[in-house]
């Protein structure tokens, strides 16, 4: 039987090289398995898909040959079989040790470190202290001040620099009244299973300082959710859509703040099934577990979801270029709106219709977690003090918006 060349990894980014002198397919690792980025060059993008788990290395010279004409392409071919493993990128054993030694080191670690820090906001205390605060402070862009009878907020997790103004708009409703509660943090879990919740004990360091994760909690739920619960989820520790949360409280109401992180996983069957996310017992299982906690706990917790929106455009594989509140980008607002109203009805049944219309053409990363949340706190009732469309690329737009929640009369 013939060698078979390794299946090149799904789970990597790949995007157009940003360096105008090498041109090319840019490849890296989202999940942080591997520290390596790949810029592979034009002649040779179409060569990846030899690494499909089925075509052989003659397969591989066969397409370098019809590319290049050059017979002497034996060196080239196990230059880039050789490169691409040894930068984890393949499904082979070399990605099987890295993954296990990342997974491990993680396992093993006392603290969740900051992974954003450096790139997604300030590595060091004092810029970061003036950048969040000009986040929050802007006096051209006045929004409601703080809120009495909080029990929850939804802020983005998009990159604060694209999203500031919706940041502002949630975490402005806070104030020291609420330094004592505990956050119960649910974030989009992009790397993790779906139907699953990843959890973790470690506290989660940021410049500001170590945040507290309620281990009681998170052991409860440990012992009450079910094969639903993922712990010591290696997700956490790459994870963003909690990390810039808990970056935005510290600011508001100091470093040791309590947190309980929770990543909620796409309810994939729900969209594919059309069916509701916890008729799997799973599911099911945990989102009564974490309302348990929710009842008995009551104003001990405020709930803080980490959420985008919808996801249009090139980059997320959709046939036009999305221009933020234009054309296209219009009617989606119209479309988030309605879910929207449904989230601030407290209509998790009506949220979660619109959501798997179309299998969620509009891409909401955010559903899982306000899903979970609406289950969690049935009584709940929102209000939308900002919404935002932001291009992430000149083809590609992220929407999202800061809610607030009170209980229901």
């Amino acid at each position: 039987m013939p060698d078979i060349l390794p299946r090149l990894r799904m789970n990597l980014d790949f995007m157009p090289s940003p360096v105008a002198d090498r041109p090319g397919l840019l490849i890296r690792d989202p999940f942080r398995y591997s520290d390596a980025t790949l810029i592979v060059p034009p002649p040779l993008v179409q060569c990846l898909e030899c690494f499909d788990g089925e075509r052989t290395p003659g397969d591989l010279r066969e397409l370098l040959f019809r590319l290049t004409g050059d017979l002497q392409i034996g060196e080239l071919a196990r230059h880039l079989t050789e490169t691409l493993s040894e930068a984890g990128f393949l499904e082979d054993p070399n990605f099987e040790r890295l993954r296990q030694e990342r997974e491990d080191a993680f396992a093993r670690g006392e603290r969740r470190e900051a992974s954003q820090a450096g790139s997604g906001y300030p590595e060091e205390p004092e810029m970061l202290r003036a950048f969040v605060g000009e986040c929050l402070s802007d006096p051209h862009n006045p929004v409601a001040g703080p809120e009495d009878g909080l029990i929850g907020l939804a802020a983005p997790h998009v990159s604060p620099e694209g999203g500031w103004e919706t940041y502002q708009a949630a975490y402005r409703a806070l104030d020291s009244g609420y330094r004592d509660r505990v956050f119960v943090i649910l974030g989009t879990s992009h790397y993790g299973k779906p139907d699953r919740f990843g959890l973790t004990r470690k506290p989660f360091v940021t410049p500001y300082g170590e945040a507290r994760t309620e281990t009681a909690l998170v052991d409860l739920l440990e012992r009450t959710g079910g094969e639903a619960v993922k712990m010591e989820d290696y997700c956490q520790a790459v994870e963003h859509s909690i990390e810039f949360q808990v970056v935005f409280l510290q600011h508001v109401l100091g470093p040791d703040i309590r947190i309980l992180p929770i990543l909620c996983g796409a309810f994939a069957k729900g969209l594919i099934d059309g069916t509701r996310p916890e008729e799997d017992d799973r599911v099911r299982r945990f989102l009564d577990a974490l309302g348990e906690i929710g009842a008995r706990e009551g104003k001990r917790l405020l709930w803080v979801m980490g959420i985008d929106m919808a996801h249009m455009g090139r980059r997320y594989g959709d046939g036009f270029a999305a221009t933020a509140d234009t054309d296209e980008m219009a009617e989606v607002a119209v479309r988030d709106a309605a879910r929207i109203e449904r989230v601030e009805a407290g209509d998790a049944d009506g949220f979660w219709r619109l959501v798997k219309e179309n299998r969620d053409d509009l891409k909401w990363c955010g559903s899982a977690p306000l899903y979970t949340f609406l289950r969690s706190m049935p009584g709940a009732r929102g209000s939308l003090r900002r919404y935002q469309q932001w291009n992430i690329d000149e083809q590609s737009v992220v929407s999202f918006g800061a809610m607030t929640f009170r209980e229901g009369s």
